[in-house]
């Protein structure tokens, strides 16, 4: 995808951009006020990212992992090492992230270890800046988190949600069924203005995928 940036009520910075050997969006979210700043799906090329907070002025104060997919990963370590910004992730998601050189080796990706991360996400957590709630939203893997930023109508998706599409459930830990419910019952009872940051590949917003996406309608079928 092409570089998305947004200033939202000149408030709220928001950049998102392709990174890592997947082209996983990594998401900058920073609070213009504070000079606070989150960063989602470190997933490769921790220096490029870092660079990025510091030409907008801004400290990361978390590193926000979706899920435990190696692509979504990669950076946390190095970005924690410059930093010192904690690694968040669910735990249902721990055994992917021990899993990492596994990952690595079955889609023929260098391994670099990582760091565990530093502390456990849970269901309606209250994010350390920028007013984000965590949401548990299992089925591409078990500890899948989705993120509601309800001042600046954003969420941030993961691979929960695509485009006109879904995560894969086929990998380790998916259920297409805990996917659709998340979807349903999370997501798209969230206000259909919303813009929703995916994973990968092009943003949308919840009243398009209420209405476009192929997997999961709003209605079921």
């Amino acid at each position: 995808m092409n570089d998305h940036y947004q200033v939202i009520d000149n408030r709220w910075l928001v950049d998102v951009f392709s990174v890592g050997p997947l082209q996983c969006n990594c998401t900058i979210i920073g609070d213009l006020t504070s000079k606070q700043c989150l960063v989602f799906d470190p997933g490769g090329q921790a220096v490029d990212i870092f660079n990025r907070t510091k030409k907008h002025h801004l400290d990361i104060s978390a590193l926000i992992c979706t899920h435990a997919h190696f692509d979504h990963i990669l950076a946390a370590g190095d970005l924690h090492q410059l930093t010192g910004a904690l690694i968040y992730l669910n735990r249902h998601d721990f055994s992917l992230w021990k899993s990492l050189e596994l990952q690595c080796n079955f889609f023929n990706i260098p391994y670099q270890p990582i760091p565990n991360p530093q502390h456990w996400i849970v269901d309606e957590q209250v994010l350390p800046c920028c007013s984000g709630i965590a949401l548990h939203t299992p089925g591409h893997t078990p500890g899948s988190m989705s993120f509601w930023f309800e001042s600046a109508c954003l969420l941030i998706a993961g691979d929960t949600l695509f485009r006109h599409s879904v995560g894969r459930t086929d990998l380790w830990g998916g259920n297409q069924e805990q996917l659709q419910r998340s979807i349903r019952e999370k997501l798209y009872t969230l206000d259909e203005k919303a813009l929703v940051i995916t994973g990968h590949g092009l943003l949308t917003t919840i009243s398009e995928e209420k209405r476009m996406n192929r997997i999961v309608p709003a209605i079921p079928c």
